[in-house]
């Protein structure tokens, strides 16, 4: 199946890319300013207040103004700060987002690029972010940005094991990296059947890589009054936090594809609907998941993080890829 660029004419392939890629950008742009509301209102609607409701019908505008805000906003740079790490953390942390989303099949034919190793490109480029976090911890010259910068260190890289076990399996039943592949096996029964165990460490990982709660300990307000970007402000914080939530928009996207059949409909009865409304239902189902953790679970201690991570979900990854195996080979007829 053709991708969204492959589809273009030659002669305005250039021209086809740019206008697709600016599209995708005002949408995840969108979704980002949008989900802020969202979870602002949800929050408050689940702790019984009322949430953002002064600006704009229904507060709709109120993400707009914290946006315009923090835009106009003076940009502070500390006077003992490592200048050039302090401006390029924020761009190590911001440019991987918005990469990894051009893997991303929405549906059959809405996809940047059709790689054969999709979902290892996604893996290796969001890797990448840790290090902006990491070297704005240390580029600031402030103990709270430090403190928060290792406590990302030894959370995202610690997390990042036990996220990429636990799709090893789906790699096995499916034997393909390529993410349209991954979505195409799912027409009988989606991943999160066969895939239950993967799924539960995949969701969890990935809480802990968003930085959210019950993992945010990087930022930790009460704590670290902001952690790794703390002595941020206007844009560059900005792009710290458009970097989560267009995470939050690639993981949704990525679970969807890889545990709920992606654009495939709930029952093939109801393949008239067309994919991307099946896409979108499944991926506002996740984020509706991340509204709800954030308004309900405290945050763990960091002894308590990094125990669970190495001595549970570690474990669990591994017996998920030695009983797929096992399952796999014995449909195989190898034993």
């Amino acid at each position: 199946m053709n991708t969204l660029l492959q589809q273009a004419p030659s002669w305005g392939s250039t021209l086809w890319f740019i206008v697709a890629a600016v599209l995708l950008l005002a949408v995840v742009l969108g979704f980002v300013t949008y989900a802020i509301y969202f979870e602002r209102k949800v929050i408050g609607w689940m702790q019984l207040r009322i949430g953002p409701n002064r600006v704009g019908p229904l507060g709709l505008l109120q993400t707009v103004a914290d946006v315009a805000k923090l835009l106009l906003k003076e940009d502070i740079r500390p006077q003992h700060a490592d200048k050039a790490l302090f401006t390029l953390a924020p761009i190590l942390a911001y440019a991987p987002a918005f990469a990894v989303l051009a893997v991303m099949p929405f549906t059959e034919s809405i996809q940047f690029a059709d790689l054969g190793i999709g979902l290892l490109y996604y893996i290796a480029l969001s890797g990448i972010t840790v290090l902006g976090v990491i070297t704005a911890g240390w580029a600031s010259n402030n103990k709270y940005s430090l403190i928060g910068g290792l406590r990302s260190a030894a959370q995202m890289i610690s997390y990042e094991v036990p996220l990429v076990m636990s799709v090893v399996g789906i790699v096995l039943l499916t034997g393909s990296m390529n993410l349209k592949d991954i979505v195409e096996a799912q027409r009988d029964v989606w991943n999160i059947v066969p895939q239950f165990i993967g799924f539960a460490v995949f969701i969890i990982a990935a809480q802990a890589e968003l930085n959210r709660t019950p993992f945010d300990l990087p930022e930790a307000e009460s704590e670290l009054v902001g952690g790794y970007h703390v002595e941020y402000s206007g844009f560059r914080f900005a792009m710290f936090m458009l970097a989560e939530y267009v995470y939050m928009f690639g993981m949704g996207a990525l679970i969807t594809i890889l545990f709920f059949g992606g654009w495939l409909p709930i029952h093939p009865s109801l393949d008239f609907i067309p994919g991307i409304v099946w896409f979108i239902l499944k991926f506002s189902l996740y984020v509706f998941l991340q509204f709800w953790i954030r308004a309900t679970m405290p945050r763990l201690r960091v002894d308590q993080l990094m125990s669970f991570a190495w001595k549970v979900l570690l474990p669990v990854a591994l017996f998920n890829i030695l009983l797929t195996a096992v399952v796999v080979s014995y449909q195989n007829g190898m034993f």
